[in-house]
Protein backbone atom coordinates (compact mmCIF):
# COMPACT_ATOMS: atom_id res chain seq x y z
CA UNK A 1 0.00 0.00 0.00
CA UNK A 2 1.73 3.25 -1.09
CA UNK A 3 1.17 6.26 1.28
CA UNK A 4 -0.76 9.29 -0.20
CA UNK A 5 1.54 11.88 -1.05
CA UNK A 6 0.05 14.61 1.06
CA UNK A 7 0.37 12.14 4.35
CA UNK A 8 3.02 13.70 6.12
CA UNK A 9 6.01 12.19 7.50
CA UNK A 10 6.68 12.14 11.10
CA UNK A 11 10.41 13.04 12.01
CA UNK A 12 10.63 12.45 15.61
CA UNK A 13 13.36 14.27 17.33
CA UNK A 14 14.73 16.03 19.83
CA UNK A 15 13.40 19.12 21.60
CA UNK A 16 17.07 21.07 21.89
CA UNK A 17 17.47 23.85 19.63
CA UNK A 18 20.40 22.02 18.45
CA UNK A 19 18.66 18.86 17.48
CA UNK A 20 15.43 20.83 16.12
CA UNK A 21 18.15 22.69 14.07
CA UNK A 22 19.77 18.91 12.11
CA UNK A 23 15.95 17.42 12.07
CA UNK A 24 14.46 20.45 10.00
CA UNK A 25 17.77 20.31 7.82
CA UNK A 26 17.04 16.44 6.74
CA UNK A 27 13.33 16.77 7.01
CA UNK A 28 13.67 19.65 4.53
CA UNK A 29 15.99 17.19 2.17
CA UNK A 30 13.31 14.09 2.70
CA UNK A 31 10.57 16.54 1.43
CA UNK A 32 12.72 17.48 -1.53
CA UNK A 33 13.23 13.64 -2.32
CA UNK A 34 10.16 12.00 -1.19
CA UNK A 35 7.45 15.32 -2.62
CA UNK A 36 5.61 14.58 1.55
CA UNK A 37 5.04 16.97 3.86
CA UNK A 38 7.46 16.19 6.77
CA UNK A 39 6.35 17.00 10.14
CA UNK A 40 8.61 17.73 13.54
CA UNK A 41 7.37 15.68 16.39
CA UNK A 42 8.96 16.65 19.26
CA UNK A 43 10.40 13.99 22.16
CA UNK A 44 12.01 14.47 25.45
CA UNK A 45 14.59 11.89 26.05
CA UNK A 46 15.73 10.88 29.70
CA UNK A 47 19.06 12.60 28.85
CA UNK A 48 17.54 15.78 28.20
CA UNK A 49 15.79 15.86 31.67
CA UNK A 50 18.46 14.81 33.49
CA UNK A 51 20.66 17.16 35.39
CA UNK A 52 23.19 14.31 35.84
CA UNK A 53 26.74 14.34 34.41
CA UNK A 54 26.56 12.22 31.09
CA UNK A 55 29.42 9.92 32.95
CA UNK A 56 27.26 9.36 35.69
CA UNK A 57 24.03 8.40 33.90
CA UNK A 58 26.20 5.71 31.36
CA UNK A 59 26.48 8.26 28.44
CA UNK A 60 25.40 5.99 25.91
CA UNK A 61 21.26 5.56 24.60
CA UNK A 62 20.25 8.20 27.04
CA UNK A 63 19.68 10.49 24.16
CA UNK A 64 18.29 7.87 22.31
CA UNK A 65 15.85 5.04 23.70
CA UNK A 66 13.01 7.40 23.74
CA UNK A 67 12.98 7.83 20.07
CA UNK A 68 13.44 3.87 19.18
CA UNK A 69 10.63 3.68 21.41
CA UNK A 70 8.60 6.07 19.57
CA UNK A 71 9.45 4.47 16.31
CA UNK A 72 8.59 1.07 17.81
CA UNK A 73 5.36 2.14 18.76
CA UNK A 74 4.86 3.71 15.43
CA UNK A 75 4.38 7.50 16.91
CA UNK A 76 7.19 8.54 14.22
CA UNK A 77 8.17 7.52 11.02
CA UNK A 78 11.68 8.08 11.54
CA UNK A 79 14.40 9.62 13.55
CA UNK A 80 17.60 11.82 13.48
CA UNK A 81 20.26 11.49 15.95
CA UNK A 82 23.47 12.49 16.47
CA UNK A 83 25.54 9.35 15.72
CA UNK A 84 27.58 10.00 18.74
CA UNK A 85 24.58 9.09 20.79
CA UNK A 86 23.88 5.91 19.55
CA UNK A 87 25.21 2.84 21.32
CA UNK A 88 27.31 0.82 19.18
CA UNK A 89 25.02 -2.04 19.58
CA UNK A 90 22.33 -1.60 16.48
CA UNK A 91 18.16 -3.38 17.54
CA UNK A 92 17.46 -5.95 14.84
CA UNK A 93 13.97 -4.34 13.85
CA UNK A 94 15.52 -0.88 13.34
CA UNK A 95 17.87 0.65 10.50
CA UNK A 96 20.27 3.74 9.97
CA UNK A 97 19.08 3.89 6.62
CA UNK A 98 21.06 7.04 5.63
CA UNK A 99 24.14 8.89 7.27
CA UNK A 100 24.09 12.04 5.33
CA UNK A 101 27.49 14.00 4.45
CA UNK A 102 29.50 14.48 8.12
CA UNK A 103 29.74 18.12 9.23
CA UNK A 104 32.70 19.68 10.74
CA UNK A 105 34.21 16.39 13.28
CA UNK A 106 36.64 18.87 15.51
CA UNK A 107 35.80 19.65 18.60
CA UNK A 108 35.52 23.97 19.13
CA UNK A 109 37.13 25.98 21.87
CA UNK A 110 35.13 29.21 22.85
CA UNK A 111 37.55 31.32 25.34
CA UNK A 112 37.18 34.78 26.88
CA UNK A 113 38.84 37.17 25.23
CA UNK A 114 39.22 35.44 22.21
CA UNK A 115 41.93 32.93 23.49
CA UNK A 116 43.29 30.17 21.47
CA UNK A 117 44.15 27.15 24.19
CA UNK A 118 48.10 27.51 24.26
CA UNK A 119 47.21 31.73 25.17
CA UNK A 120 44.66 30.33 28.51
CA UNK A 121 46.65 30.95 31.53
CA UNK A 122 48.41 28.10 33.55
CA UNK A 123 44.76 26.89 35.95
CA UNK A 124 42.46 28.05 33.30
CA UNK A 125 38.98 26.86 33.98
CA UNK A 126 37.64 24.77 30.84
CA UNK A 127 33.85 23.64 30.97
CA UNK A 128 33.08 20.16 29.32
CA UNK A 129 31.20 17.21 30.42
CA UNK A 130 32.91 14.91 28.48
CA UNK A 131 35.94 12.23 29.84
CA UNK A 132 37.35 11.73 26.63
CA UNK A 133 37.63 15.79 26.34
CA UNK A 134 38.85 16.07 29.71
CA UNK A 135 41.97 13.23 29.07
CA UNK A 136 42.89 14.66 25.95
CA UNK A 137 43.13 18.78 27.01
CA UNK A 138 45.24 17.47 30.14
CA UNK A 139 46.97 15.35 28.16
CA UNK A 140 47.91 18.94 25.85
CA UNK A 141 47.88 21.32 29.04
CA UNK A 142 50.78 19.11 29.98
CA UNK A 143 52.92 18.86 26.91
CA UNK A 144 52.55 22.75 27.19
CA UNK A 145 53.86 22.63 30.71
CA UNK A 146 50.80 24.02 32.29
CA UNK A 147 47.65 22.52 34.24
CA UNK A 148 44.17 23.14 33.77
CA UNK A 149 41.16 22.28 35.90
CA UNK A 150 38.40 20.76 33.91
CA UNK A 151 34.86 21.84 35.43
CA UNK A 152 32.16 19.22 34.35
CA UNK A 153 29.21 21.04 33.20
CA UNK A 154 25.79 19.84 30.89
CA UNK A 155 22.97 21.87 29.61
CA UNK A 156 22.30 23.26 25.65
CA UNK A 157 24.93 25.33 23.97
CA UNK A 158 23.37 28.58 25.44
CA UNK A 159 23.59 27.77 29.08
CA UNK A 160 27.73 26.04 28.29
CA UNK A 161 28.70 29.50 26.42
CA UNK A 162 26.96 31.36 29.12
CA UNK A 163 29.16 30.28 31.78
CA UNK A 164 32.13 31.84 29.93
CA UNK A 165 30.19 34.87 28.52
CA UNK A 166 29.56 35.30 32.81
CA UNK A 167 33.03 34.57 33.83
CA UNK A 168 32.77 31.56 35.84
CA UNK A 169 34.74 29.36 33.15
CA UNK A 170 37.57 30.91 31.20
CA UNK A 171 36.48 28.58 28.21
CA UNK A 172 34.32 25.40 27.14
CA UNK A 173 34.84 23.03 24.62
CA UNK A 174 32.01 22.00 21.97
CA UNK A 175 31.40 20.23 19.25
CA UNK A 176 32.11 22.39 15.69
CA UNK A 177 29.20 20.69 14.28
CA UNK A 178 26.40 21.92 16.71
CA UNK A 179 27.94 25.91 16.72
CA UNK A 180 27.74 25.32 12.51
CA UNK A 181 24.54 23.87 12.83
CA UNK A 182 22.99 26.72 14.56
CA UNK A 183 25.18 29.39 12.41
CA UNK A 184 26.49 30.22 15.71
CA UNK A 185 30.18 28.69 14.23
CA UNK A 186 32.12 32.54 14.18
CA UNK A 187 31.80 31.62 18.26
CA UNK A 188 34.75 29.33 18.49
CA UNK A 189 37.83 31.08 19.13
CA UNK A 190 39.59 28.36 18.60
CA UNK A 191 39.14 24.83 16.02
CA UNK A 192 41.29 22.68 17.79
CA UNK A 193 43.71 20.59 15.50
CA UNK A 194 42.80 16.53 15.92
CA UNK A 195 46.33 16.08 16.21
CA UNK A 196 45.57 17.58 19.85
CA UNK A 197 41.95 16.13 20.60
CA UNK A 198 40.60 13.41 18.59
CA UNK A 199 36.77 13.57 18.67
CA UNK A 200 34.36 11.46 19.78
CA UNK A 201 33.98 8.98 17.08
CA UNK A 202 30.49 9.47 15.06
CA UNK A 203 31.15 13.37 15.91
CA UNK A 204 29.35 15.33 13.39
CA UNK A 205 27.54 12.82 11.59
CA UNK A 206 23.84 11.88 12.15
CA UNK A 207 21.78 9.09 11.64
CA UNK A 208 18.60 8.74 10.09
CA UNK A 209 16.51 5.63 11.49
CA UNK A 210 13.45 3.84 10.57
CA UNK A 211 12.13 0.73 11.34
CA UNK A 212 13.81 -2.27 9.29
CA UNK A 213 10.52 -3.22 8.01
CA UNK A 214 9.76 0.29 6.15
CA UNK A 215 11.37 -0.89 2.77
CA UNK A 216 10.27 2.30 0.81
CA UNK A 217 11.26 4.72 3.48
CA UNK A 218 14.74 3.09 3.88
CA UNK A 219 14.86 3.43 -0.17
CA UNK A 220 14.12 7.27 0.03
CA UNK A 221 16.17 7.63 3.02
CA UNK A 222 19.00 6.16 1.28
CA UNK A 223 19.29 8.68 -1.24
CA UNK A 224 20.73 10.89 1.78
CA UNK A 225 23.10 8.39 2.07
CA UNK A 226 27.06 9.25 2.12
CA UNK A 227 29.07 6.46 1.60
CA UNK A 228 32.41 8.22 3.04
CA UNK A 229 30.77 9.61 5.88
CA UNK A 230 29.67 6.03 6.60
CA UNK A 231 32.73 3.79 6.12
CA UNK A 232 34.32 6.09 8.37
CA UNK A 233 31.62 6.35 11.38
CA UNK A 234 31.64 2.48 10.98
CA UNK A 235 35.17 2.36 11.30
CA UNK A 236 35.64 4.81 14.30
CA UNK A 237 32.38 3.18 15.96
CA UNK A 238 33.59 -0.16 15.61
CA UNK A 239 37.29 0.55 17.16
CA UNK A 240 34.35 2.01 20.15
CA UNK A 241 32.73 -1.48 20.35
CA UNK A 242 35.98 -3.23 20.06
CA UNK A 243 37.49 -1.31 22.79
CA UNK A 244 34.04 -2.34 24.88
CA UNK A 245 33.31 1.16 25.83
CA UNK A 246 30.80 3.30 26.27
CA UNK A 247 30.53 6.99 25.55
CA UNK A 248 31.59 7.82 29.21
CA UNK A 249 35.12 5.86 28.59
CA UNK A 250 37.80 8.58 27.65
CA UNK A 251 37.67 7.15 23.98
CA UNK A 252 38.60 10.05 20.80
CA UNK A 253 38.80 8.49 17.09
CA UNK A 254 38.71 9.98 14.04
CA UNK A 255 38.55 7.77 10.30
CA UNK A 256 39.75 10.44 7.24
CA UNK A 257 40.39 9.88 3.83
CA UNK A 258 43.44 10.88 2.36
CA UNK A 259 42.93 11.40 -1.49
CA UNK A 260 45.77 11.65 -4.41
CA UNK A 261 44.69 14.50 -6.39
CA UNK A 262 41.40 14.29 -6.64
CA UNK A 263 40.92 10.03 -6.34
CA UNK A 264 40.17 9.41 -2.66
CA UNK A 265 42.20 5.77 -2.28
CA UNK A 266 43.14 5.61 1.46
CA UNK A 267 41.52 5.89 5.03
CA UNK A 268 43.18 6.57 8.12
CA UNK A 269 41.98 5.76 11.01
CA UNK A 270 43.03 6.75 14.74
CA UNK A 271 42.24 6.40 18.40
CA UNK A 272 42.89 7.15 21.31
CA UNK A 273 42.14 6.39 25.34
CA UNK A 274 43.57 8.07 28.26
CA UNK A 275 43.41 8.44 32.04
CA UNK A 276 41.27 11.56 33.05
CA UNK A 277 44.40 13.59 34.27
CA UNK A 278 45.68 13.44 30.82
CA UNK A 279 48.75 11.45 32.49
CA UNK A 280 49.04 8.79 30.02
CA UNK A 281 47.62 8.40 26.81
CA UNK A 282 47.27 5.34 24.32
CA UNK A 283 46.98 6.71 21.00
CA UNK A 284 48.02 4.81 17.33
CA UNK A 285 46.46 5.19 14.06
CA UNK A 286 46.44 2.87 10.56
CA UNK A 287 46.12 3.30 7.00
CA UNK A 288 44.45 1.69 4.24
CA UNK A 289 42.75 0.99 1.23
CA UNK A 290 39.08 2.78 1.75
CA UNK A 291 36.07 0.08 2.77
CA UNK A 292 34.23 -0.95 0.51
CA UNK A 293 31.88 -2.85 2.68
CA UNK A 294 30.22 -2.80 5.94
CA UNK A 295 32.51 -6.05 7.31
CA UNK A 296 35.81 -4.05 5.87
CA UNK A 297 35.00 -0.77 7.59
CA UNK A 298 34.14 -2.91 10.86
CA UNK A 299 37.15 -4.92 10.18
CA UNK A 300 39.70 -1.75 10.35
CA UNK A 301 38.42 -0.17 13.67
CA UNK A 302 38.41 -3.84 14.97
CA UNK A 303 42.04 -4.18 14.51
CA UNK A 304 43.43 -0.79 15.36
CA UNK A 305 41.44 -1.70 19.03
CA UNK A 306 43.60 -4.80 18.87
CA UNK A 307 46.50 -2.72 18.60
CA UNK A 308 45.56 -0.60 21.04
CA UNK A 309 44.86 -2.90 24.04
CA UNK A 310 48.20 -4.72 23.09
CA UNK A 311 49.82 -1.18 24.06
CA UNK A 312 47.86 -1.31 27.34
CA UNK A 313 44.25 0.70 26.58
CA UNK A 314 42.13 -1.67 28.51
CA UNK A 315 44.21 -0.88 31.83
CA UNK A 316 43.23 2.77 31.12
CA UNK A 317 39.79 2.59 30.25
CA UNK A 318 39.29 1.32 34.29
CA UNK A 319 38.66 4.83 34.99
CA UNK A 320 34.99 6.13 35.27
CA UNK A 321 34.33 9.45 35.81
CA UNK A 322 32.46 9.37 38.78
Amino acid sequence: MNPRLDQPLRLGTRRSKLAMSQSGHVAEAVRAITGRPVELVEITTYGDVSREHLAQIGGTGVFVTALRDALLRGEVDFAVHSLKDLPTAQPDDLVIAAMPQREDARDALVARDGLTFEQLPDGARIGTGSPRRTAQLNHYARSLGKRIETVPIRGNVDTRIGFVRDGELDAVVLAAAGLNRIGRGDEATELLAVDHILPAPGQGALAVECLASNADLIAALGELDDPYTRAAVTAERSLLAALEAGCSAPVGALADLLADGQIVNEMRLRGVVGTLDGSTLVQLSTTGPVPQSYDEAMALGRELADEMLAKGAAGLMGERSL
